[in-house]
């Protein structure tokens, strides 16, 4: 039996699939894949196996047993085959090459993943909308918008998110951690995305035009806000008076001519004003400075 496997003989064949193999063992084995029998059971949860080595493997997730272990970084692991995948982290090996862009990956299961961004295959459909996804966790995060269900909890407000990276991002909010900071003025940013529009004002970067007069800006609000000044659209009513604004701002402001309210305040003389313009004069008086 043991020359057959220097000889490549491999005389015992299955009847379903016509596979071949070296020794009759492993067809026994093998047949299990078509009977579905599965004679081997783990005594601690009653799982059952269709062969011995598979139940031995399985036992070590309550024994805690990680027997193969990296020469590198001392890592440890429960099957051979997990250790043989890290090692691949220290030696850079990737023997998985794609046949389109020729990229390569350490496993085989990362590169059928990445076929489906040439093929477009969406096997992961749902069964609500039947929008169809390239990967099980796409899938599974997008069911979310059905179910409605938030498993990530902020421990100090309570709040609840979808997405971990979104709560994440809203623990900043608590922190005050700022990790994006400007090279050119050293301010620092809660999120990229603000560090992004804040070097803008270095760069002179106008990524937002107007299709109407060419005109360009920094920001896409500030070209939204432009626009109104082709088409007249103002979207701000006035539940008093019904007069209508561009900007929310400006109907904030206008709001206190009904309201009577007066937000700023003189430190010196306490006397209060609608707008901060009329409280910049009234500072004049109190100050050498004539305007």
């Amino acid at each position: 039996m043991h020359l057959r496997t220097h000889t490549g003989e491999r005389p015992f064949k299955c009847d379903v699939c016509k596979k071949s193999f070296s020794q009759s063992g492993y067809l026994k084995f093998h047949l299990h894949t078509h009977t579905g029998e599965r004679p081997f059971t783990c005594g601690v949860c009653k799982k059952s196996f269709s062969h011995s080595t598979t139940l031995k493997v399985h036992l070590r997730t309550h024994t805690g047993e990680r027997p193969f272990k990296c020469d590198v970084c001392k890592k440890s692991f429960s099957q051979s085959g997990y250790l043989k995948l890290h090692l691949r982290t220290h030696t850079g090996e990737k023997p998985f090459k794609c046949d389109v862009c020729k990229k390569c990956f350490r496993q085989s299961g990362y590169l059928k993943l990445h076929h489906r961004t040439h093929t477009e295959e969406r096997p992961f459909i749902c069964d609500v909308c039947k929008t169809s996804y390239k990967f099980s966790g796409s899938l599974k995060l997008h069911l979310r918008i059905h179910t409605g269900e938030q498993p990530f909890t902020c421990d100090v407000c309570k709040k609840t998110f979808k997405l971990l990276s979104t709560l994440k991002l809203h623990l900043r909010t608590h922190t005050r951690e700022q990790p994006f900071t400007c090279d050119v003025c050293k301010k620092s940013f809660k999120f990229s995305r603000s560090l992004k529009m804040h070097l803008r004002n270095h760069t002179e970067d106008r990524p937002f035009t107007c299709d109407v007069c060419k005109k360009s800006f920094k920001f896409s609000n500030s070209l939204k806000f432009h626009l109104r000044s082709h088409t007249e659209d103002r979207p701000f009513t006035c539940d008093v008076c019904k007069k209508s604004f561009k900007l929310a701002s400006y109907l904030k402001v206008h709001l206190r001519s009904h309201t009577g309210e007066r937000p700023f305040t003189c430190d010196v003389c306490k006397m209060s004003f609608k707008w901060s313009s009329s409280l910049k004069l009234h500072l004049s008086k109190h100050t050498v400075e004539r305007p």
